[in-house]
């Protein structure tokens, strides 16, 4: 019989851990606000801004709900240094590949939100990388079993 051997991470591990749970935990507000834009919310869009989000594929939306959600579900799993947050992380990173393929290359998303919109999509998928190397580091240390 093996015995699994846990090791005790470092406190910047439950640092991390925690604000990346709060970078997700802010991605699904802004997914929820998104999902339940009010009628007013809406009206205050510029037309090109609002053409925008109605045109927007069903699979983006898809895509970016997999992206939030996985990856607050694969922070919690940091937390609990659970394995399976390898692969939480793994899928969010997937769905914001895809939400980003479309923002960059498939929409007209900058043209009507200006270039200075690039900013976050960008930084978006740097902390997706990170986050899948961290859960693969701390695997690889046995932080998470």
């Amino acid at each position: 019989m093996e015995t699994k051997v846990k090791i005790k991470p470092p406190v910047w591990f439950w640092v991390v851990s925690a604000l990346a749970l709060v970078w997700n935990l802010l991605g699904v507000y802004a997914y929820l606000a998104e999902a339940f834009m009010t009628d007013e919310v809406r009206a205050a869009l510029t037309e090109a801004q609002r053409q925008l989000y109605e045109s927007r594929p069903a699979w983006v939306t898809a895509a970016f709900a997999i992206a939030v959600f996985a990856g607050a579900l694969g922070c919690i799993a940091l937390l609990l240094r659970k394995r399976w947050a390898l692969s939480m992380l793994f899928l969010s990173l997937l769905g914001i590949l895809a939400q980003q393929t479309y923002l960059f290359f498939l929409s007209n998303t900058f043209e009507v939100m200006g270039n200075e919109a690039m900013g976050m999509p960008i930084m978006i998928v740097v902390v997706g990388i990170a986050l899948v190397l961290f859960a693969r580091s701390a695997i690889r240390k046995k932080w998470l079993l």
